[in-house]
């Protein structure tokens, strides 16, 4: 059901990152996209301008940030300065994708927690507050020292995956590691499913390798739902499948919340026939070249714009945060 905010009230503004989920997400609402004016000047220097009133106003922020994420990350920077110096009451950064959420911990010499630097600068930009989707790391959440509204897509994908027959109990959900167990086992309940979780070590960032601890738990089940936060490579979604199918798994069914599919990650997974079906979200847009036949993308904007709704109506969000289990 959609909802409708004040337009005299509520401004919605998006960057270049992805507009087609920006408009969607204000048609939810109701309430026109304003215009946005970026472009370069001469030596390179971003320039933005927000084309609508914004004083005294509740504004909304749209920018996910997908490739190229430097590009999108400083335009976001820019635009919650101009809301800020053009004296909006309210300052929301809607980040449906949060691509710096996995940098969340110092794990080698001399490096910084990347997530935690771009939460400072967000807030410094103006933000007073952050709706995104399913961080990599839930500890990114602390972060911010602004409310910070962190929400799944989960009730969209089990809607779409009950359309399968899972009377015969020969489907588990399998998380790819035991960073998204928790996420999978609340798919799994979700669905009545059983769950499991492999055991993966991270040789690069493009190259992963999986245990064979896996092949026990999917002993007997024809077939598996993988659920994890994002595919960028897809190299762990791909070496999962190939132990999948060597334990006996007949049909895979790929899920993620973000998916970038970079490279040839698209075309990689779309060969292997045991996988049906690779069911993502437009957290990040999906270009026409990468919507195979074998690719469902389902449309957070009704999750975001609902969350909007809620926020704005002083209602509770709390059923559609990523640890929640029922509708707002």
């Amino acid at each position: 059901m959609c909802h409708t905010l004040d337009p005299n009230d509520a401004r919605i503004f998006s960057g270049r990152s992805h507009p087609a989920l920006a408009a969607s997400i204000a048609e939810y609402l109701s309430v026109p996209l304003e215009q946005t004016l970026c472009r370069h000047f001469s030596n390179d220097n971003l320039y933005v301008q927000l084309g609508a009133s914004v004083r005294g106003r509740a504004v909304y922020i749209i920018q996910s940030l997908a490739p190229p994420v430097s590009e999108h990350l400083f335009e976001l920077f820019m635009m919650l300065d101009a809301a800020r110096g053009a004296a909006a009451r309210e300052i929301h950064a809607i980040i449906p994708y949060f691509s710096y959420a996995r940098s969340d911990k110092k794990d080698a010499p001399r490096i910084p927690i990347t997530a935690r630097l771009v939460a400072d600068l967000l807030q410094t930009s103006g933000m007073t507050h952050i709706m995104t989707m399913t961080l990599h790391s839930p500890q990114v959440h602390g972060f911010f020292s602004v409310p910070c509204d962190p929400l799944t897509a989960r009730a969209l994908i089990a809607t779409h995956l009950r359309q399968y027959d899972f009377s015969s109990g020969d489907t588990m959900v399998v998380a790819p590691d035991f960073g998204r167990a928790g996420s999978a086992e609340r798919l799994a309940a979700q669905l009545g499913l059983p769950v499991a979780s492999a055991d993966k070590t991270r040789i690069s960032d493009t190259e992963v390798r999986i245990s064979t601890s896996i092949d026990r738990q999917v002993q007997g089940y024809r077939r598996v739902i993988t659920y994890d936060d994002e595919i960028a490579t897809g190299g762990s979604t791909f070496e999962l499948s190939q132990r999948l199918i060597a334990s006996g798994v007949q049909e895979i069914t790929v899920v993620c919340t973000h998916g970038l599919f970079t490279g040839n990650a698209m075309d990689r997974l779309a060969q292997i026939p045991q996988i049906r079906e690779i069911i993502t979200t437009d957290t990040v847009p999906i270009p026409p070249e990468k919507r195979l036949p074998k690719v469902t993308v389902l449309s957070v904007a009704s999750t975001f714009g609902e969350a909007i709704w809620c926020n704005s109506s002083r209602q509770s969000i709390g059923s559609l945060f990523a640890f929640g289990e029922a509708h707002c």
